[in-house]
């Protein structure tokens, strides 16, 4: 499993993240023993960066990634989590949280980007982990939030990085606006990407990536299968594409980007994975992996060789924007444009 730093950190990331909102029930329950034998398995397959959020079931996800890393040597990982949203008492539970994770509520969620949220949330993460400290903190979804997250919540993040407690900080979004912001204006070194640099939208290409390229900073992508029509070999109506049904003629493009990947002996999930990397600012891919079958299959489609001829004829057929930037060619081998 390859790895790449942080720019001007000491945090570096394996190429393939386990992401463990599906580990907090998201959409429907996963077994504490589905969730420590997923994360067995990704470490067995060399993923060392693992992402979680006190969003994702309440904590529960937290939870469970630290039980599972639990007795593992602490410099041989990375953990990233995110602030913005603090856990809270909930005052008037009904039983079941109505935010998409299927566990209950006798926590709600509060929005808080002041200094003391983030500090608060921090210690809250770190206790639900079993950790004393954090590598990664994002900004969790801050899009409502700009000048307290910019003003309060991301100075709270650079102290506490500059005095060691965390080794990088930055901000995680489902838009690419608001995220060149934070490249440009704060003191973030890295920022995660949620389905805005993907085989069906490049629009991260107009601002957050040229803002990366041009900063030195670092991107995260996440959301690569687009909610799942980019998961299957050959996608088909009735398929989510951002959360929602997916419109015929979006089915119709995935549809041929998945007979050209054929046509050159590939997949359209292992070339959605590999995309992202097509990017020289963008340095990890985390995926969603609930249990041991979907770790390996993520990293099956991970490995798998994506000939440069299938990004050449994608951008030939007009189904990628053309110009995207070529990543390192040595760094990167036959993942590159």
């Amino acid at each position: 499993m390859g790895r790449r730093k942080i720019t001007n950190t000491s945090v570096e990331l394996t190429e393939l993240g386990f992401g463990a909102s599906g580990i907090g029930n998201l959409y429907r329950v996963t077994s504490a023993r589905d969730a420590e034998a997923a994360v067995e398995t990704a470490w067995e397959a060399g993923i060392r960066s693992f992402d979680t959020a006190p969003h994702y079931g309440l904590g529960l996800s937290e939870q469970r990634l630290g039980a599972a890393l639990r007795g593992r040597p602490r410099e041989a990982y990375v953990v990233s989590s995110k602030v913005g949203r603090l856990l809270v008492p909930n005052e008037r539970p009904r039983g079941v949280d109505d935010e998409g994770f299927v566990v209950r509520d006798d926590l709600r969620r509060q929005w808080d980007f002041s200094r003391d949220g983030v500090l608060r949330s921090i210690e809250g993460t770190l206790e639900r982990m079993g950790l004393d400290r954090l590598d990664v903190v994002y900004l969790h979804d801050p899009d409502d939030h700009w000048r307290q997250a910019a003003e309060e919540a991301m100075p709270a993040l650079a102290d506490l990085r500059d005095q060691g407690v965390i080794g990088a900080i930055g901000a995680g979004m489902n838009q690419t606006a608001m995220l060149a912001r934070f490249l440009r204006e704060t003191a973030a070194d890295i920022v995660m990407l949620a389905g805005r640099y993907t085989l069906l939208d490049q629009s991260a290409l107009d601002d957050v990536l040229p803002a990366a390229q041009e900063t030195g900073k670092n991107v995260v992508a996440v959301g690569v299968f687009n909610s799942g029509l980019l998961s299957l070999d050959r996608p088909a109506e009735g398929m989510k594409y951002d959360y929602e049904d997916a419109p015929p003629d979006l089915v119709a493009r995935a549809l041929a980007i998945a007979e050209i990947c054929e046509a050159h002996g590939t997949t359209l999930p292992a070339a959605a994975i590999a995309f992202p990397h097509t990017h020289r600012t963008i340095i990890n891919v985390t995926l969603g992996m609930r249990n041991p079958e979907q770790v390996g299959r993520n990293v099956e489609l991970h490995h798998q060789h994506i000939p440069e001829d299938v990004w050449d004829d994608l951008r030939a057929q007009g189904l990628i924007r053309a110009g995207v930037p070529a990543a390192n060619t040595q760094e990167r081998g036959s993942r590159c444009l």
